[in-house]
């Protein structure tokens, strides 16, 4: 990757941050964005001098299209920035599925779309689009945010068939959960609270194990999409848990279904 030309969105914390600095461990030239202007600006200065920082709101179409254009030669695309939803579904806003498809679909369709031609007419260039665990199998409590990757699963794994004879790769990063600040969030501040929002870092951390470090899943990644893999799974337990629900859908919701009563057992009365 030395010498290649990184842009990472949301890369101001977790997963942007970490895949921002192991970029740039690898010798690329990494542009970092985030809606945070200032949390992009502290990751580029922990770079150093091979890194830019720009406050970007992956929403504005025009915007991300003028920032990439600015860059020019684009050799990674990560489209990472993200948010969670949750709560159950009968206590949630249209505001609410309004601002994660705005994010987490429009957000990865608007950096597809202004760095995938120029990647075409050159015959090479890698997008990697952030998805999650949630995006292969059920994620109940979480519906909007598993709605919403399996958006970006399936926009990925399409597009890298279609993009392979223009020499242009496509991968889909689905971490199961990662020790970063969104296991913590209850959503956006300005929006209105659900009247209930499951402690998301126990029912992971039930469902899928201790969260992992994010420096490992960074450099697994980056390990893997210089391998060009086009869904990366990480971590190992992770890849085990998505094949038990591809061979056996029945058994693994069965166990969800455990989880999900014991998380409703702590729902207020």
């Amino acid at each position: 990757m030395r010498g290649a030309v990184a842009i990472v969105t949301g890369g101001g914390s977790g997963i942007g941050r970490a895949l921002s600095l192991a970029l740039a461990k690898r010798g690329a030239i990494v542009h970092v964005t985030d809606v945070n202007g200032a949390s992009a600006e502290r990751t580029a200065q922990d770079i150093g001098g091979a890194a830019t920082h720009a406050a970007l709101d992956v929403r504005d179409g025009t915007a991300v299209q003028q920032f990439c254009d600015r860059v020019g030669r684009v050799d990674y695309m990560f489209n990472n920035a993200g948010i969670g939803v949750g709560g159950e579904v009968q206590d949630l806003q249209l505001s609410h599925w309004d601002r994660i498809i705005d994010v987490n679909i429009r957000g990865v369709v608007h950096g597809v779309q202004a760095v995938y031609p120029g990647m075409v007419a050159r015959g090479s260039g890698h997008i990697v689009n952030t998805a999650s665990m949630a995006g292969l199998a059920p994620a109940p409590l979480l519906t909007p945010y598993a709605m919403t990757k399996h958006a970006v699963v399936g926009l990925s794994v399409s597009l890298r068939a279609e993009a392979a004879a223009y020499g242009v790769r496509v991968s889909a990063l689905c971490p199961s959960a990662i020790e970063t600040p969104i296991l913590d969030s209850t959503g956006p501040a300005d929006l209105p609270k659900p009247k209930w929002v499951p402690d998301t870092r126990k029912f992971l951390t039930r469902a899928s194990g201790t969260p992992y470090p994010v420096e490992k899943l960074a450099e697994e990644t980056l390990d893997a999409v210089e391998d060009d893999v086009g869904v990366i799974v990480i971590p190992a337990r992770a890849r085990i848990a998505w094949r038990a629900y591809r061979w056996a859908p029945s058994l693994f919701e069965s166990m969800g279904a455990g989880l999900l009563r014991d998380a409703r057992a702590t729902k207020p009365k």
